[in-house]
């Protein structure tokens, strides 16, 4: 086993107790859970505090440079109080120790250190002190500052291995969660890059298509024809609008993964190499905010049903998803130029429509399946959104 090996197991080595060993067990299991750096951050004071009964706890992260804090983030003292204080340290006296030697450090008396800058005005006073390095890949990234052991005149060495041992912890779930960030920003630039091509293929090239027709209206001797095409035109210019509008919403929501638009955006992605075409997908209304879980989850379930049931039955070329929500209704709508349903009543028969009916009446909603005079199929299934 490698000296930094032994290094890091030493502070494990020293705590005796089942118990606490358990506690640290705990611990690095649910900071391991946390990919979100913000809040790991935060949660590994607390876990710090908890275990050694500290009143106040704190995290001071260090700057690019390694010479001080960049952040300090406090936990056990009221936000009244910390505004009262000002500005938070970055890094001088006692705190600074541990920048410069990445050592553990216990006191009992902090204010007797010669170090020690005293506190500024409106601070607690505190006493008790026990300080220890998270390192990150081998390096500092940041310092653990727990004050006034609670029960007791100071932080004893059991705290400090326990902590030392948290910081080992500590230090994985932060390298995770900054991968995990990392992941998430490639996913956004992919997601982007992927959808400024969606704008160049579809919205521009329909443009173009538009202009043309609009032009050719100059050789058009009937004025019938000249308002048939027309119309045709302002409805090309109307699907277009709403194809930027939908990849406007998705850039605002590309690779988070949150909201219903997004959610849907990535399922589309997903089941069109099944449906063996290009999907237009359209939003209209409040989608995000006014569909609550208990309709997303058979919302995003039917989404899926319909679509996998065009790529299985319709032998379609193409496919369209439209979802609004007006009026407290939420309203989706699929349809193809498949080859339907043949003579089945609307809205029976297999296919998978039997579950999708259930799922719309679960939520006191219907769901409705037609043949179109041009061909395909329709599916519409609508439920309330309004409690």
């Amino acid at each position: 086993m490698s000296d930094r090996s032994n290094q890091d197991q030493a502070p494990y080595r020293s705590i005796e107790d089942p118990s606490k060993l358990r506690r640290i067990l705990e611990a690095t299991m649910l900071l391991e859970a946390n990919l979100d750096l913000p809040a790991l951050l935060h949660h590994i004071v607390e876990e710090a505090r908890s275990m050694t009964n500290a009143r106040y706890g704190a995290l001071g992260v260090l700057d690019e440079e390694g010479t001080g804090l960049a952040q300090f983030i406090t936990v056990g003292l009221p936000i009244e109080e910390v505004e009262r204080i000002g500005a938070p340290p970055t890094g001088k006296g006692v705190l600074g120790l541990l920048i410069v030697d990445p050592k553990p450090i216990r006191l009992s008396d902090l204010s007797s250190h010669p170090e020690s800058f005293g506190f500024p005005a409106n601070h607690p006073r505190m006493e008790s002190f026990l300080g220890v390095t998270i390192r990150v890949r081998g390096r500092s990234y940041g310092n653990l500052y727990l004050t006034e052991k609670m029960g007791w005149s100071e932080f004893t060495r059991d705290d400090e291995a326990l902590v030392a041992a948290l910081s080992i912890a500590a230090g994985f779930a932060i390298e995770n969660a900054r991968l995990h960030q990392r992941a998430q920003e490639v996913a956004v630039y992919e997601e982007r890059d992927r959808l400024a091509r969606d704008l160049h293929d579809t919205v521009i090239q329909r443009l173009f298509a538009v202009g043309l027709s609009l032009q050719s209206m100059a050789s058009t001797p009937s004025a019938e024809q000249i308002v048939d095409r027309l119309d045709g035109a302002i409805r090309d210019i109307d699907d277009t609008i709403r194809q930027v509008r939908t990849t406007i919403f998705g850039l605002g929501s590309a690779g988070f993964g949150r909201g219903i638009r997004a959610t849907v955006l990535s399922l589309v992605r997903e089941l069109t190499p099944v449906v063996g075409s290009n999907i237009e997908v359209s939003f209209h209304g409040p989608v995000d905010s006014a569909i609550p879980d208990r309709v997303a989850e058979h919302l995003l379930a039917t989404v899926r049903e319909a679509l996998t049931n065009i790529g299985r039955h319709a032998e379609a070329t193409k496919a369209r998803l439209d979802l609004t929500v007006e009026k407290g209704v939420c309203s989706l709508e699929v349809v193809d130029n498949g080859r339907g349903i043949g003579d089945q009543p609307s809205g029976q028969g297999g296919l998978g429509l039997v579950n999708l009916r259930s799922r719309a009446e679960k939520l006191h909603g219907s769901f409705t399946v037609e043949s179109p005079a041009g061909g395909g199929t329709s599916l519409t299934w609508q439920v309330p959104v309004d409690q």
